[in-house]
């Protein structure tokens, strides 16, 4: 019974990690910080100090991350509690084993077995078809239940003081749709293009007169709250 529960909780585990993977990517973290975001806050061993502020700097991640921490301390807990009574009980008989060999014997088996189960689970759950159709599913009801407010801005790298690197991908209806860059108010509210992104090509330190269109990417560097604002936020 302490086995199943221990498989139990730790499925749960990853599911939960993996929620808060794809809740931390619908409020603009790249994929490959959010994975170690998510996992950072639901095993408590924290991060650094940009990535920190990171999460401090948007009140959804900070929820997210509130969520994850809560839960890992409970989950890892349990994980603990129910592995030391998986070791301990009969959870793990082993007829050929049990008074045969010295107990110590005995369990580095269960501990190998139990060991075993944890890599099963993590390559099932690893995989790459189930794991992107795990990911499509959870992103799925996560955003129309709406507990996320998706944006469209992907912050790329995080200074001090609020400043940043985001890339944010102009949509249908945008304010910026079919205007020059000239004519934006992006330098007035001290936002720096460095770079626009179109049909995979990438021009650097785009001219003025370069007319934004739907599905461009525009990689920008400024203060961070700025940019989700009068760019992400002005898209519908």
């Amino acid at each position: 019974m302490n086995l199943l529960l221990f498989i139990i909780i730790l499925i749960i585990s990853v599911v939960v990690v993996k929620i808060g993977c794809i809740a931390f990517e619908l409020t603009g973290v790249n994929g490959t910080q959010a994975v170690f975001q998510a996992i950072s806050c639901f095993t408590g061993t924290g991060f650094t100090t940009r990535e920190a502020e990171l999460i401090a700097s948007d009140p959804q991640r900070r929820r997210i991350a509130s969520v994850l921490m809560v839960l890992g301390k409970a989950g890892f807990v349990t994980l603990l509690a129910t592995f030391a009574n998986s070791l301990t009980t009969n959870d793990l008989y082993i007829p050929y084993l049990h008074g045969s060999v010295p107990g110590s014997v005995e369990t580095l088996v269960k501990i190998a077995i139990i060991a075993l189960v944890v890599i099963v689970i993590y390559k099932v759950v690893t995989h790459t078809k189930f794991s992107t159709s795990l990911s499509e599913m959870l992103k799925k009801r996560i955003v129309n239940r709406e507990f996320i407010r998706p944006v469209s801005c992907n912050e790329l790298l995080v200074a001090t003081g609020g400043y940043g690197v985001s890339s944010v991908k102009v949509f249908k209806d945008s304010s910026l749709e079919n205007m020059a860059l000239h004519d934006t108010e992006l330098k007035a509210h001290d936002i720096i293009v460095l770079a626009l992104e179109r049909g995979g090509k990438i021009t650097t330190n785009p001219p003025g007169r370069t007319k934004i269109v739907v599905g461009d990417k525009l990689i920008c560097f400024g203060k961070l709250d700025t940019i989700r604002d009068e760019i992400a936020g002005n898209q519908s």
